[in-house]
């Protein structure tokens, strides 16, 4: 038989860590009681959010970046691209980097994500810039996203698993929350995108500082054990006097790779593509959909966080009472999937209001919530029944999978909602010129560019007037025609005409002999044109020479004509860039507007497809579907801790065999 190495006592290895040295050195060499382990438990729920707030900042200022940097739609979803692309890497090398201390990898990576949220960020003049400190942050995200988990798990047995990991799962949706809440009560007071950063920064620093001096983990031997209860606490720490770490740490990569885990990390990441759509997207959807304000579409987004984040943890709760995952795990699934359905049936009906909206999206976070949060807590146990040693190995396959299906949902969307781009990189100033030369733009389109750039290069150009004029007018092109031609070859007579009411001229048409009428006309034409008698009556003595017949078609369509031509005349109001503009993107916004509830509807069925594809893994996951089964199984366990505790108390703690 062979020999067990002398134990060393972990208190002996690990010294309980002080304010001053806990800087480095946070292993604990002994299990913490309730009250710090829930300190701990809080610590890192509270940089979770503090770091998720800082990640998703970008997404609720969006709008603002856009114009800012100049950005192409494809360039701003790019950044989330090359980001989610940067954090999967460090969420696997984060595996390697678990031995430097999984409490080191969050306290000093939000340190580092806080400063550079406070001082590089708002700096940025370039976007070439931006997306590089967007890069390092997303860097410390996918490092961070695998140690938070990892220390979660530690600091919970797992029969009070899901509670924790509902709390945990917190981090990014109280980081949405957080995100959304202070930009819809700010946006409108400080449009400038670099304040919010400067503000996520002076947060997120004093947070960072806290978690610095307080975060603490595990010693490796402590850890690298299953806890299924509080009541193991003695038999973990008796068994850590002679648990051989480097054996339990070896291939650990390896035994990752089988489908339970990868299968399922994969489900629950294409699972979440409708989540991560909302946090990134979320502004620029409401707005090229609805005409959503940014403070209106982040107000819509708090909903769908608050009903998450309160959907985890009751339902961390309630699955731990119940001590089973699998089913929690279907049900969200299945409410989620109706949410989507109904969310998605929105998505052609621009008249939806904000509440219905709210309504919706709150039935599909809560449903969300019940299978994330339940789904951490199987995934971590699933991960313990193959090697306990291995956790934070098993969720850096986790991170990685999941960065780089975000990767890949965000390249999806740019490529299945194209109208988007469109929509975002010229519409706004589309909106600002139709909302200034909204009258004027009605004419350019019902007349046409066309006919609109012929009169452009020739004013006199009589048959792009007259298609201008029947167009604006509705008459018939003869008669357009007929009173063109009379204006060109008559302006003289015809404004003297016109300057007489048209009753009396009647009169003087139908007897030019009346008198009283022809004096009432001569005063007329003098006040009008502010002429003496005598020059009046040669004025109204030269009219007699225009055709009678023609000028009855000019009486009827002049007035339409007359009001059509102020409206010609007003379009030369807007300015030649404006004007420029709006000929180049007018026509591709038209069909974009055309084309982008057709698109993200394409999306959104998408999404829902991948939360359908989800439910089939729930099945190769550990743990029990029956409540019974579950309390069954905990008995036994407690029976068989309470056994091996009492045959460690009958023995040497320093033993041979």
């Amino acid at each position: 038989m062979s020999s067990i190495p002398t134990a060393v006592p972990p208190a002996a290895e690990f010294p309980p860590p002080t304010l001053v040295t806990g800087l480095w050195q946070r292993k604990l060499p002994r299990y913490p009681e309730t009250p710090a382990r829930s300190w701990y438990l809080f610590l890192v729920v509270v940089v979770s959010v503090a770091l998720y707030y800082q990640l998703f900042v970008s997404g609720a200022v969006g709008n603002q970046l856009i114009a800012y940097f100049h950005l192409t739609f494809a360039y701003f979803v790019g950044i989330f691209i090359v980001g989610a692309a940067f954090g999967a890497v460090a969420s696997v090398v984060t595996g390697v980097l678990d031995r430097w201390g999984r409490a080191n990898i969050v306290a000093y990576g939000t340190v580092v994500t806080s400063l550079l949220t406070l001082f590089a960020q708002p700096q940025c003049t370039s976007k070439e810039a931006y997306l590089a400190v967007y890069c390092l942050i997303s860097i410390v995200e996918g490092a961070v996203l695998v140690a938070t988990p990892a220390l979660v798990r530690d600091f919970s047995p797992q029969l009070d698993r899901a509670s924790a990991m509902g709390f945990w799962t917190l981090g990014p949706v109280l980081g949405a929350l957080v995100t959304t809440e202070i930009s819809t009560h700010t946006l409108d007071a400080h449009p400038d995108w670099q304040y919010h950063y400067r503000l996520a920064g002076v947060i997120c620093t004093v947070i960072s500082i806290v978690g610095l001096i307080g975060l603490r983990e595990l010693s490796p031997r402590l850890r690298d054990q299953i806890m299924v209860s509080l009541r193991d606490k003695a038999l973990i720490e008796a068994r850590a006097r002679g648990l051989d770490v480097h054996a339990l740490e070896r291939n650990q990569w390896k035994q990752m790779m089988h489908l339970d885990i990868v299968g399922s990390a994969l489900a629950i990441s294409i699972f979440l593509a409708f989540f991560y759509t909302i946090v990134s997207f979320l502004p620029v959807y409401m707005a090229t959909n609805f005409g959503f304000t940014a403070a209106q579409a982040n107000s819509l987004g708090n909903w769908y966080w608050i009903a998450s984040a309160i959907s985890l943890v009751l339902t961390g709760i309630v699955s731990d009472a119940m001590k089973v995952r699998k089913p929690f795990m279907v049900f969200g699934a299945i409410i989620s999937i109706i949410g989507g359905y109904v969310f998605l049936g929105y998505t052609d009906k621009p008249g939806t209001d904000y509440y219905t909206f709210a309504v919706v999206m709150s039935f599909t976070a809560v449903g969300s919530g019940i299978a994330y949060s339940t789904w951490m807590a199987s995934f971590t146990e699933t991960v313990e029944k193959r090697n306990p040693a291995a956790t934070a190995v098993g969720l850096a396959v986790w991170g990685g999978v999941l960065r780089t299906v975000v990767t890949f949902v965000l390249l999806g969307l740019l490529f299945v909602v194209t109208a988007a781009g469109t929509l975002v990189n010229y519409g706004p100033r589309l909106q600002t010129i139709n909302a200034k030369y909204h009258n004027e733009i009605a004419t350019i389109q019902t007349v046409g560019a066309d006919t609109l750039a012929a009169l452009g290069k020739n004013p006199n150009d009589e048959t792009a007037q007259v298609a201008a004029l029947v167009k604006l007018t509705g008459d018939a092109p003869a008669d357009v025609k007929t009173t063109v031609e009379l204006n060109a070859k008559y302006p003289d007579e015809l404004a003297t005409l016109q300057s007489i009411d048209s009753g009396v001229l009647v009169k003087l048409l139908t007897n030019p002999n009346d008198q009283a009428s022809a004096a009432t006309a001569v005063a007329q034409v003098a006040t009008k044109f502010k002429i003496p008698p005598d020059q009046a009556i040669a004025r109204i003595t030269a009219a007699q020479k225009v055709p009678v017949d023609q000028l009855a078609v000019a009486s009827q369509t002049g007035p339409a004509l007359t009001a059509a031509s102020a409206k010609l005349q007003a379009v030369s109001a807007i300015p030649a860039d404006d004007l420029a503009y709006l000929s180049a993107h007018g026509a591709d916004v038209q069909k974009a507007q055309a084309d982008s509830p057709k698109q993200w509807k394409r999306w959104w069925w998408i999404c829902l497809i991948a939360q359908i594809c989800f439910i089939p893994f729930v099945f190769i996951m550990a743990g029990h579907w029956s409540p019974k089964k579950a309390a069954a199984e905990a008995a036994e366990h407690d029976e068989a801790v309470q056994r091996e505790l009492a045959t460690l108390a009958s023995d040497d703690p320093v033993r041979t065999e």
